[in-house]
């Protein structure tokens, strides 16, 4: 016998406010200092009027219950301009098959396992795709060493179990049921933190997509557009190593880090300059010399040579990331904005960089310590730069 899991029962209203025009931002969805206003608006929120205009644009063969078709799915993230003129702003800078392959492995019954070491947009590219998929990225599990069973497969309202016993009026659906019963895409963040047993939840409904529920001899079946994304960072392996069984019910896409230091600054600058508007900071462009200050930095520690491959360097403990370094330049133009002129300068990035550097204050104080002596101190126009690290690091 199978249940189904009603929507206006289980799942929270995603009604908004009218739409704003196409290519028009809507003022609750670009941040500011307005009372009620979201801090970081969901990814269908934030660019609504993007998703809209797709839609409006988009004439292919759309999956079952999809809200896009694949190919204005991978346009959402990647970026591209629409035939009336409307810009899509890239929400991902990498290869452009690897978004490719993502939305189409949404598209068949297989889930989806973003890998990557830490810093590298898996949670970003997977609340984009299931935005753009579903138009509700927050059906999300978070994994921890804590997650339990139930957060995957459902729980109880026990003030209900104790007075009436198993019900379905008693029964409290997990995300993962949600989207089951509703054919839309749920999220798994941080899946190798989950401890083993509690992983392996998973098996059933990811091959047979049903999810049992024993107590009431029934079941919840997955209805068409349901599909599941996952995300482990590499540096987890080890911790809770998936089973054999449970990794060939995901086709796993590597997410890498950005192939080239143009790159990793263009993102960091469309990171900090979303942020930014969210927090009413300075514009980015005034501070893009430090943000490639930054970028190479990180870049060179995280590669262990330099930019110019004439000198070997230490890496420090630390990941260096990506998304390290937009937090970073955003709280160096926090402290320009709030106690300098405005213009971001290396006294405002050089104690976050110390402090994304020396994790280990015995043996990644010594390695930064040394990278400033034999590079920053001798590398032209840079003086300003070193002098504000010294001072931070004395």
């Amino acid at each position: 016998m199978s249940v189904s899991v009603e929507p206006t029962s289980v799942a929270p209203s995603r009604e908004h406010s009218a739409p704003a025009k196409t290519g028009e931002s809507a003022p609750a969805k670009t941040g500011g200092t307005g009372e009620g206003q979201a801090l970081r608006p969901h990814a269908e929120d934030a660019f609504a009027d993007e998703l809209a205009a797709l839609a409006a644009h988009d004439d292919r063969p759309r999956p079952a219950r999809w809200k896009l078709s694949p190919w204005a799915v991978a346009t959402y993230l990647l970026g591209g301009t629409l035939p009336d003129g409307t810009v899509i702003t890239p929400k991902y800078v990498g290869p452009r098959r690897i978004v490719e392959v993502a939305v189409t492995t949404l598209a068949t019954d297989r889930a989806l396992l973003l890998l990557g070491v830490p810093g590298t947009a898996k949670t970003w590219v997977s609340e984009h795709l299931a935005a753009a998929v579903s138009g509700d990225s927050t059906l999300l599990v978070q994994g921890t060493a804590g997650t339990p069973e139930e957060a995957i497969r459902y729980g109880w309202n026990y003030a209900q179990l104790l007075a009436h016993g198993p019900s379905r009026d008693a029964l409290v659906p997990s995300p993962v049921m949600r989207a089951m019963a509703q054919g839309m895409t749920a999220r798994v963040e941080e899946l190798t933190r989950i401890p083993a047993d509690v992983q392996d939840t998973l098996i059933t409904i990811l091959s047979e997509k049903t999810l049992p529920i024993p107590e009431l001899g029934e079941e919840v079946q997955a209805v068409r557009g349901f599909n599941l994304i996952a995300t482990a960072n590499d540096r987890d392996r080890g911790v809770n190593d998936l089973s054999s069984a449970l990794r060939r019910r995901f086709n796993t896409v590597v997410l890498p880090l950005p192939e080239s230091p143009e790159a990793e600054v263009d993102i960091v600058s469309r990171r900090v300059e979303q942020i930014g508007r969210s927090l009413d900071l300075p514009a980015v462009p005034d501070g893009i010399d430090e943000i490639r200050r930054v970028v190479t930095v990180f870049r060179e520690l995280r590669d262990g040579v330099t930019t110019d491959g004439r000198t070997k360097v230490k890496s420090p403990s630390g990941t260096l990331s990506t998304a390290e370094a937009i937090s970073v330049v955003t709280n160096g133009l926090a402290l320009a904005a709030h106690f300098g002129d405005g213009v971001l300068r290396a006294g405002d990035v050089a104690a976050g960089i110390l402090g994304a550097v020396v994790r280990d204050p015995a043996a990644d104080r010594v390695i930064w310590q040394e990278y400033l002596e034999t590079v920053v101190r001798e590398r032209d126009g840079w003086k300003d730069f070193y002098r504000a690290c010294r001072e931070v690091s004395a």
